[in-house]
């Protein structure tokens, strides 16, 4: 019970990996990919959140972002070993070398691409996002995105998100962009 039909025949022949900013939709994406081809979603920040028994705000003000990267990479690492799945990472997780090394070199890692105004639209009424808890959230978040946006560059695959739309058209794109790669085929499994 509960398990998804997979889309037709597809086969997802690696783990997939979906980086980017908050707000850009990894989860949402990730769970309608992870249904459309009948595999587990993994989410590494709520991994974190399950193992630690804190919420992620609550890690960074007790034992710092440091702390919480070397947990992120740990659960990464833990979840690659795995029987291939769709799994999304915290905004910060590409931003290291042994993360992107470890991620590359173990799955197809996907960037969801959104300019400022989206992931404001998105984030702007969350609480739960600890490196927005600043005087001007908006301009740390357009500060985020001016650092991070060269290091998400360097990921092997992109889908540009629209703000015009759905979660479903958004993982329709990002599945196209795994079958051109070869991420995903078809036929039986």
């Amino acid at each position: 019970m509960g398990e998804s039909v997979p889309e037709l025949d597809l086969v997802l022949k690696t783990p997939v990996v979906l980086i980017g900013m908050m707000g850009a939709g990894k989860t949402a994406v990730g769970r309608a990919l992870a249904s459309r081809l009948g595999v587990p979603m993994r989410d590494s920040d709520a991994e974190i959140v399950a193992s630690a028994q804190l919420s992620i705000a609550e890690i960074f003000e007790r034992f710092g972002e440091p702390f919480f990267r070397e947990k992120e990479t740990q659960v990464i690492e833990r979840l690659l070993k795995g029987p291939p799945c769709i799994l999304s990472t915290g905004g910060g997780a590409w931003m290291t070398e042994r993360n992107r090394a470890l991620l590359t070199g173990q799955a197809a890692v996907l960037w969801l691409e959104a300019d400022l105004e989206l992931l404001w639209s998105r984030v702007r009424t969350k609480t739960t996002r600890p490196l927005l808890r600043t005087d001007n959230p908006r301009r740390t978040l357009e500060e985020l995105l001016t650092e991070r946006t060269p290091v998400y560059s360097l990921a092997p695959l992109k889908v540009r998100v629209e703000p015009g739309w759905t979660i479903s058209q958004t993982a329709g794109r990002v599945l196209r962009r795994l079958i051109e790669a070869g991420a995903v085929t078809e036929g039986a499994p």
